[in-house]
């Protein structure tokens, strides 16, 4: 979806949930936070890809949601976890910050929910 909103002269970038946090507080404690995420919130289609795969610290974490409500009804987000809706406070350290962040994103959302096995997986047992 991401290359299809780029080839159609979207701006569009991708950052695993690690690098984005990461980059998230490394801007925070050289001052320059404000400006990432106004450039962030330019963006058409922000995809973070394996959010839930490391939990966040609570610095990240609040770090995470200004940058998800400054996007708010601005631009697409696409988040990819393996973690449901209900584990997000485990993610978060935090149910009340879960619970916004997860009204922001899903509010005008299309949530795809896809069970089964690993498509890497998949594709590695067929040889």
């Amino acid at each position: 979806m991401g290359i299809k909103a780029a080839q159609a002269r979207n701006r569009v970038s991708f950052y695993s949930a690690e690098q984005l946090t990461t980059l998230l507080a490394s801007y925070d404690l050289n001052g320059s936070l404000e400006k990432f995420i106004e450039s962030l919130s330019r963006l058409d289609l922000l995809i973070i890809d394996e959010l839930g795969y490391l939990e966040l610290s609570k610095k990240t974490a609040s770090l995470f949601f200004r940058l998800i409500a400054k996007r708010y009804e601005k631009g697409s987000v696409i988040v990819t976890s393996n973690k449901p809706f209900e584990e997000w406070g485990i993610i978060f350290q935090d149910d009340v910050v879960a619970s916004a962040i997860l009204d922001r994103l899903l509010h005008h959302s299309y949530p795809f929910f896809i069970q089964g096995k690993s498509f890497r997986m998949k594709n590695l047992l067929e040889k």
